[in-house]
């Protein structure tokens, strides 16, 4: 495998597939200003660059060198804390950090200055116009500190993002053309890397032991958590068939690769309520890497997609080494913890759902101690849908759907039952649909919750979202009458 690692073009013969970014650059290069916190994506203490060139441009995100595979920098500049000053002078999120005392012990302060920097890049780079203090905070999010406080952190990060300074751009045109002549490169024997489904069926049918991984997030856990060592891997990131966004016939199809990130864009024109969710999802380094095929596949009932699919609809396809697919209901697709209807030698390949289905009213809660890059107690997502009839409107398609309630993600059918047909402001109809509520789920007590809490507060977001389609529909009734 062979990378640009800050201004060098390296070349790696045969790294083991579970050695970590982390672990390559701390042992094997010492570049020691990459620091290891948690070791499981959740302090941003390790956050580095990743950029992947693309029509000439090198697009850079940042990641969490904990859990993403040394073998996925193949063919990518691979940015740390030690490259970013210029010629001498700080970049700028350093030198902001600096002028409005940022740090304190400083072992956080690597991470936070590399998050700030890839943002300094996306404005570089025109994906914004401006920064504001959300897009700042929204960078940070995935970094803890532990003893300085935000409030200067902050600070530093709308000062760095009222001027970028163009003399610190990390894609200058000696890595663009580094990049260029490593393109081809083949990955390490034991990290496959495919880019077709056919390449992929080919990985899989020669190494049916080999572990799927596309972002990471929760697979390189294993290995850092656990200690259990991941021989083989075929990497899923790059085959080009999964990272498709179409509409056919009126269904949406989705490639299983999409990250979060790609998901939280597509999602931001077409439904803000289902946006927002994205912006709830683990970190931004998190998002960057984390795909939507591995949180339906990884099968947690905690997950935080699931319900939200389950709630539009959603089917699966499942493809195997041979070319050969299925296709599914997602509710089929769970057959206990951790079980699901994947056989040897399948994998993920689409999501879809019907497009008609993003247009309805939806509210989706995630209940977390902390509101950024935390685990759900509770995942809700209420589909509501109201049609005019003889009596006024009344519910023509209802899909309520949990995670955090049972060994899987759950739909609660008897609680759809009783609001379908009935009216909208019918609080009987929804009485009747919290007692099914009460009666369908028998969620488990843990440290994130008891079971009594997440069950009231189940029946509280069914209530939150019935008392939110009804105030929706107030006002623009009340609109259409003033405009009439």
């Amino acid at each position: 495998m062979k990378f640009v690692l800050n201004h060098d073009l390296v070349e790696e013969t045969a790294p083991a597939a579970d050695t970590t970014l982390l672990r390559y650059l701390r042992e094997s290069k010492r570049l020691c200003g990459t620091k290891e916190g948690c070791a499981s994506g959740d302090c941003g203490a390790c956050t580095v660059l990743l950029g992947e060139l693309d029509n000439g441009r090198i697009h850079y995100s940042t990641v969490n060198a904990c859990i993403t595979p040394v073998a996925a920098a193949n063919r990518r500049h691979l940015v740390t804390i030690e490259a970013l000053a210029n010629g001498g002078k700080l970049h700028p999120a350093q030198q902001e950090m600096l002028d409005n005392h940022g740090s304190q012990c400083g072992f956080c302060t690597p991470g936070f200055v590399m998050s700030l920097a890839g943002l300094h890049q996306q404005l570089l780079a025109g994906e914004y116009a401006q920064a504001d203090r959300a897009q700042v905070c929204e960078a940070i999010s995935g970094n803890l500190c532990r003893c300085t406080g935000y409030r200067p952190i902050v600070d530093a990060g709308l000062k760095m993002v009222q001027a970028p300074d163009e003399a610190h751009r990390l894609d200058a045109q000696t890595q663009i053309e580094q990049l260029a002549s490593i393109a081809d490169t083949d990955a390490p024997a034991d990290y496959l890397q495919p880019q077709s489904r056919k390449e992929l069926e080919q990985g899989l049918a020669l190494h049916p032991d080999a572990r799927l991984i596309a972002g990471g997030t929760d697979l390189l856990l294993e290995v850092t958590q656990q200690c259990q060592p991941i021989r083989k891997m075929i990497d899923l990131s790059g085959v080009k068939e999964l990272h498709r966004i179409e509409e056919r016939d009126g269904v949406i199809h989705l490639g299983a690769a999409l990250t979060y990130r790609e998901l939280e864009t597509f999602f931001a024109g077409r439904s803000r309520s289902i946006s927002a969710l994205f912006e709830r999802i683990g970190s931004r380094q998190i998002r960057n890497r984390g795909t939507l095929g591995g949180n339906i596949a990884n099968a947690s009932p905690i997950a935080d997609l699931p319900p939200l699919l389950l709630a539009l609809d959603a089917s699966i396809t499942l493809a195997d080494n041979r070319g050969d697919e299925r296709q599914l209901p997602l509710l089929d697709f769970y057959r206990g913890y951790k079980e699901t209807a994947l056989e040897i030698g399948e994998y993920l390949a689409e999501i879809s759902f019907p497009a008609r289905a993003v247009n309805d009213f939806h509210r989706v809660y995630k209940v977390s101690k902390r509101r950024e890059d935390d685990i759900s107690a509770v995942m809700a997502a209420i589909r509501l849908r109201t049609g005019a009839r003889e009596y006024g409107d009344e519910f023509t398609e209802v899909r309520i759907a949990f995670g955090g309630m049972a060994a899987t993600p759950v739909r609660v059918t008897t609680a759809e039952s009783e609001l379908l047909g009935s009216n909208r402001q019918d609080e009987s109809a929804l009485h009747a649909a919290l007692a099914a509520v009460a009666e369908s789920l028998k969620p488990i007590g843990d440290v994130r919750a008891s079971a009594d809490y997440r069950l009231q507060i189940a029946q509280n977001l069914l209530r939150s979202a019935w008392h939110a389609l009804n105030s929706e529909r107030s006002r623009s009734h009340a609109s259409e009458a003033l405009h009439a």
